[in-house]
């Protein structure tokens, strides 16, 4: 679905356009109906609005008297905003969303499947940086079902 990093910009009023790659499934799987969210990565996450309701019941579902629970109720849901593709093919990034992920002009909109991120250009590459650096990854932190990946 989607796949891949596109550099893109912010413009001054906080429209990012979403590449026209990925405009027309976008209307076709729900008529341009957007959700964005904040990521414990300060990046934000765009989802499409059935996706996220999905995802929304499952994390509200979680026990509430859980503090991690809580933590991922109150940020990723109490941190959610609609957003609607405009004629344009652009999103409105509100204020709040642009300074979470201290979003400027250049941003890097990455598909990763059902979802996008959505990073500050110089952000991205110095996590990119860092991963490529890294040379002996632990995985002895691996939860149980990535234990058998094979890429």
């Amino acid at each position: 679905m989607f796949r891949g990093p596109t550099k893109v910009t912010l413009d001054s009023k906080g429209r990012l356009a979403i590449p026209s790659r990925y405009r027309d499934l976008i209307v076709q799987r729900c008529e341009g109906h957007l959700v964005v969210t904040v990521d414990k990565s300060n990046c934000l996450l765009l989802y499409l609005q059935p996706d996220w309701e999905e995802l929304e019941r499952q994390l509200n579902a979680l026990p509430s008297l859980h503090e991690a629970a809580r933590e991922l109720q109150r940020n990723m849901v109490g941190g959610a905003s609609d957003v609607d593709l405009d004629a344009a093919g652009r999103i409105l990034v509100s204020r709040e969303h642009r300074e979470f992920a201290g979003l400027d002009k250049q941003v890097m909109l990455v598909g990763l499947g059902h979802k996008f991120e959505i990073w500050d250009h110089d952000r991205w590459q110095q996590r990119q940086g860092a991963w490529l650096k890294s040379k002996d990854p632990d995985f002895s932190d691996l939860p149980p079902e990535l234990r058998t990946l094979s890429l």
